[in-house]
């Protein structure tokens, strides 16, 4: 037995011995931003880190906890000169984390008083293989939209260097979310994203669909007040926010009918209820003929 379980070991070892090298190395945080309803984003810079889109870090903060190592989605672009996430305060850790950057406090706070952190990564996930595709959907739920601001983060940088070797020419962005909390942070970048194709009358390059699916009658009433206005009061975009949950078999449907012979790469980063939905929709609405479209699903629970 002994002669199967000494080479895994070994591995393993070395495994932890390098992941544990890396997490000494030292982390510099740049600059804290605190958003809206309690959302922090830490920009940091670490020597040689080297990211792709969606890909996540584990972080640690020995001033919160000595032993916890808790996952992030980097939502910083590889364009960058700098890497960042963004953390919801909905626990002690995080808690502890947004008290330790001074965030609790009105006055400013010097670097040299910002907690030290400890960074593991980056780890990759199916969302690095957005680019291979030329039409992509991308479906993301609540705070699982930021591995895809990664990614539209530098499609924009793309744009603005000239993106004529890109291969993505199409993006459906879908994003799910319960209430308006987590628009604000999100809402800008697509902001700039919209303005920049439309600068370069490539408006249609990016289809997004917002939908909020924890509204009740006050909100359906703001609603309709609102429709005719040319931006959406919520998001401050021209697309305007959908109420309820979007027909999944329409969808898929119509994007089949756009893009005939395509192979499309479907990306969800949600629960695992949503991505039997989106599994059952990409296997249905592909065709058996090699030469027909084919929906590639790829997906990324929390």
């Amino acid at each position: 037995t002994w002669k199967w379980v000494v080479g895994p070991m070994f591995l393993y070892l070395c495994e932890r011995l390098v992941r544990f090298w890396r997490s000494q190395q030292k982390v510099v945080i740049t600059k804290v931003v605190i958003h809206p309803f309690k959302t922090i984003e830490l920009q940091m810079m670490k020597k040689g880190f080297k990211m792709e889109v969606g890909q996540y870090i584990f972080v640690k903060c020995p001033a919160v906890s000595r032993l916890e190592w808790h996952p992030f989605t980097l939502t910083s672009a590889p364009e960058e000169d700098y890497f960042s996430i963004h953390v919801r305060i909905v626990g002690d850790w995080t808690e502890g984390l947004f008290n330790a950057c001074g965030c609790d406090k009105q006055e400013f706070q010097e670097a040299w008083k910002l907690p030290k952190i400890a960074v593991d990564g980056p780890f990759g996930t199916a969302s690095e293989d957005v680019f291979r595709y030329e039409t992509v959907m991308l479906v993301g739920a609540g705070i699982g939209v930021t591995p895809f601001a990664s990614v539209l983060k530098s499609v924009w940088y793309k744009y603005c260097h000239d993106a004529t070797n890109l291969t993505l020419k199409k993006i459906y962005f879908y994003w799910l979310c319960r209430d308006t909390h987590a628009f604000e942070w999100f809402a800008d970048l697509l902001q700039s994203l919209e303005a920049q194709m439309q600068e370069r009358n490539n408006a249609d390059f990016l289809s997004y669909n917002i939908y909020l699916t924890g509204w009740d009658e006050t909100q359906a009433t703001h609603f309709v007040v609102h429709h005719e206005e040319e931006k959406d009061v919520i998001t401050g975009l021209k697309q305007k926010t959908l109420y309820g949950r979007p027909n999944w078999e329409n969808e898929f449907k119509t994007i089949a009918e756009r893009h005939p012979g395509s192979r499309i790469g479907v990306f969800l980063c949600g629960p695992e209820g949503l991505a039997d939905t989106l599994n059952k929709q990409s296997i249905s609405n592909s065709e058996a003929d090699p030469r027909g479209v084919h929906f590639i699903f790829n997906k990324e629970n929390f």
